[in-house]
């Protein structure tokens, strides 16, 4: 008896191949698959960096969440620091807190800042479409906010149990991930002190001025939105447009300080302004400050790591969480 012949997949059909969206060099999404290029953004493993002096190591916070932490070398074994949770950026779709780029920044910030980092992993869409990665990143802070509870049942992690601050407890993040901070710092009530928002992925179908700094590029970012969260009610939905009618009132923060860092340059600079004015406008009852780096683009302090703006912004960050 002959054998049988070999199974053979189903080929793929043009639709499969169709292109729902694509930003290169660095991501390709089909209708059937994702595609993405590191592009310099290649996983980096943990270390004790030989130039900071900052300790990195990795772990599982959930079956979807892991995170990236960053220990300042200390002068006393038991000392503590602030705790600053970041969310990397990418647009909901791309990057993570174990890349080239994020470990780069972080470790160097660490160290500059004096503060011990959790960097959160969260899921990616389109796979994992938004809101998964809101969900992820509250299970990240709440995994935090439970070292100092014995009853939580958690396993203590070491770093955090000795030398976390936790009143002292920072939200940040850039473009996507400073969108995500915003939304769980609304959900974490007091216990964050204090929300960074660097460049954030902020949009709305109102049009502002920065809007027209590279209107090519503003294109790109209401389709890679509708990308990330296809049930989205477009770009007035809560998610993307804190300022929408329908969103939560900003006054209802109950963090005490916030810092807005844009960028001259950035097509979304004048939606960070606009979060600025809102904010404090609406009866809010806290500490509001902004910085801007004139002629920048976004994310630019992770393209140039070097360029004063990108220390001066440091500054400005370090300065809002030690004051």
């Amino acid at each position: 008896m002959s054998a049988a012949p070999p199974t053979v997949p189903p080929a793929a059909t043009a639709a499969d191949d169709e292109i729902l969206y694509e930003s290169m060099p660095r991501l390709r999404v089909y209708r059937s698959r994702v595609e993405r290029y590191l592009v310099g953004s290649e996983f980096v493993a943990v270390s004790t960096d030989a130039a900071t002096g900052v300790a990195s190591r990795d772990t599982a916070i959930s079956p979807n969440v892991s995170a990236r932490l960053y220990l300042p070398r200390l002068d006393a074994a038991d000392g503590t620091l602030p705790v600053l949770v970041y969310y990397h950026g990418g647009g909901f779709c791309l990057f993570s807190a174990f890349d080239s780029t994020y470990h780069a920044y972080l470790n160097a910030f660490a160290a500059y800042a004096n503060v011990l980092v959790v960097s959160v992993e969260y899921r990616l869409a389109p796979e994992h479409p938004v809101p998964a990665a809101y969900a992820d990143s509250w299970d990240a802070v709440a995994w935090v906010l439970s070292q100092a509870a014995a009853s939580a049942g958690a396993e203590p992690d070491p770093w955090l149990a000795r030398h976390a601050d936790l009143s002292l407890l920072y939200l940040s993040g850039d473009s996507a991930g400073a969108n995500i901070a915003h939304h769980i710092a609304m959900r974490a009530g007091a216990s964050v002190r204090g929300l960074v928002l660097v460049h954030p992925y902020f949009l709305g179908s109102d049009e502002v001025g920065s809007d027209g700094l590279d209107p090519a590029m503003r294109e790109r970012l209401g389709r890679l939105w509708r990308v990330a969260c296809p049930a989205a009610a477009g770009e007035d939905d809560p998610l993307i447009n804190p300022l929408a009618d329908g969103a939560p009132g900003l006054e209802a923060l109950a963090c005490g300080r916030v810092l807005v860092c844009v960028a001259g340059a950035d097509v979304l600079r004048d939606r960070g302004r606009a979060y600025y004015d809102r904010l404090v406008n609406s009866g809010w009852r806290g500490q509001a400050e902004m910085w801007q780096a004139p002629g920048k683009g976004h994310r630019f302090h992770l393209l140039e790591p070097g360029c004063d703006e990108a220390a001066a912004q440091d500054r400005a960050i370090s300065g809002f969480l030690n004051r």
